[in-house]
């Protein structure tokens, strides 16, 4: 009896996280797959600009996270080695937006995690606000239409392996 009740409660938390989780999704996210990306410009920590606009043609991950975020400095490694590293070319372009931070802020956090991909501050939340309201990490990828090909809130391995095969597809299709 007490398996029966402690499977019946697992089932039940479970889904209430489910049920939470898509509620929260849909309230917090102002964006969804197949529309068109909400336009934004930016300077990297480099100085250079970057314009999704003038990006067009490209396949694109945008991320935003925050420094002290512990969610967002778990996947930062795997967005250098499992995205940047294997995807950047002429096809491809990324950038992580720090929510809340200016450019000054995320050179250090740059250095010390050895981030070799643009990033670029967000202080006001002016692009963040375009695509959420709350929660990060979040990840989206753009198609080389300027369409949401993919979205993601929050880290998990099994969410992240389906954001890199949205990446292929989408390179897939650069001519």
């Amino acid at each position: 009896m007490k398996t029966i009740l402690r499977t019946f409660l697992a089932t039940v938390l479970g889904l209430a996280t489910t049920i939470t989780r898509a509620d929260e999704s849909s309230t917090n996210t102002l964006t969804r797959v197949g529309q068109e990306a909400p336009a934004f410009e930016c300077t990297t920590l480099d100085g250079a600009k970057i314009s999704l606009t003038d990006l067009r043609g490209k396949v694109v991950v945008v991320n935003f996270f925050a420094t002290w975020c512990g969610p967002c400095v778990a996947e930062m490694p795997h967005l250098e080695k499992k995205v940047w590293q294997k995807f950047r070319g002429e096809k491809f372009a990324m950038v992580a937006l720090g929510r809340e931070h200016e450019n000054k802020d995320l050179i250090e956090f740059q250095k010390k995690h050895r981030l070799t991909f643009p990033l670029a501050g967000d202080p006001g939340r002016k692009i963040y606000s375009r695509y959420a309201t709350q929660t990060i990490p979040r990840s989206y990828v753009i198609g080389a239409d300027g369409r949401i090909a993919f979205q993601s809130i929050g880290y998990e391995e099994e969410e992240f392996s389906k954001m890199i095969k949205v990446i292929e597809r989408e390179l897939a299709k650069v001519k």
